[in-house]
């Protein structure tokens, strides 16, 4: 029974080319030495070429366990160049202008501390320039220069980062890179000349900011981070225009509420303090306020709110 597909005239064809092949073997194994074999070259496909993968920098499995010693031994240590303007604690000078309001701040976070779990606190505005990320910087050098309290500072406004420009400090690699899974924790985080503060920028901006803002990886971030640092600081966009800040507040232990003395609607800023009240909002900023102008350093009202002036800053 022949193949499937081959005819006769094709199996003779075959067997003579066999025959030949044979003979042809048996010569070549006469005419060598006793023994010897010639050598036979099996060709062996070449495996395909991949590239390289490129690690980010300091890349380790996010799976691993992060401690602080690792983050500082890691973490860039960029020369920043402070912006003398805008950031209150980095001049020596201990009276500044509004340095006294966020010593105050401070220890009233504290002293709310006391009373609820408090590490990660979200400061938004209703609106732009009403001083949030002023409020965030200052908040947490006052802070950080206390001994052996660690703070990170995010910047968490995707949308239009600034924090970077005060602390005169690298925008790249940020947020928006660890969150597109393009950089690992440690290859984003920075650590400047003030030993207690780190800081991670923003990044790149991104037109699908709540997307990532809302991702799993933030909630891991912050997870991860959170056991290593005294405070965590998140600036964020301001709640009106988009739904960034209200992701971020779901995420945070307590939310500040900046508001711009004469400046802010009072309808925008009622609004977006009824719609923080049910995320634990700590309580008011008053940013902007002007010398004599009537109001105390803090005040409380019958919601339990507490508001801190300053006199700087519209970021």
């Amino acid at each position: 029974m022949q193949p499937a597909g081959i005819d006769g005239g094709e199996t003779d064809t075959m067997s003579r080319i066999h025959e030949a092949l044979k003979r042809a073997e048996q010569e070549r194994a006469a005419s060598s030495p006793a023994g010897f074999m010639p050598p036979v070259e099996a060709v062996v496909p070449a495996p395909p070429v991949r590239p390289a993968a490129v690690a980010p920098a300091h890349a380790q499995p996010e799976t691993g366990p992060l401690t602080i010693d690792l983050i500082e031994a890691r973490c860039a240590k960029p020369r920043w160049s402070l912006d003398h303007k805008t950031l209150l604690f980095c001049t020596g000078d201990s009276h500044a202008p509004g340095s006294e309001e966020f010593r105050t701040l401070r220890t009233r976070l504290y002293q709310m501390r006391e009373k609820h779990n408090l590490r990660r606190i979200l400061v938004t505005s209703a609106l732009p320039a009403e001083g949030k990320t002023f409020t965030s910087a200052n908040l947490a050098q006052v802070i950080s220069r206390q001994h052996e309290r660690r703070v990170l500072l995010i910047d968490a406004d995707l949308r239009w980062s600034r924090m970077h420009i005060s602390l005169g400090a690298p925008s790249l690699p940020g947020l928006t890179e660890y969150l597109r899974g393009e950089a690992d924790e440690l290859s984003i985080i920075q650590r400047g000349a003030q030993d207690n503060l780190f800081f991670i920028p923003g990044g790149k901006t991104v037109s699908n900011a709540s997307e990532l803002i809302g991702s799993q990886r933030m909630k891991q971030l912050l997870d991860r981070m959170t056991p290593l640092f005294d405070w965590i600081i998140l600036d964020s966009p301001p709640a009106i225009p988009v739904a960034d800040a209200s992701h971020l507040a779901d995420l945070c232990d307590g939310v500040l509420l900046v508001v711009r003395s004469a400046t802010t609607p009072y309808d925008l800023a009622q609004k977006t303090r009824l719609d923080f009240s049910e995320k634990n909002l700590l309580g008011v900023v008053l940013n902007g306020t002007e010398p004599g102008s009537g109001y105390s350093s803090y005040y409380y009202d019958h919601y339990g709110v507490y508001g801190a002036k300053a006199k700087n800053g519209r970021g």
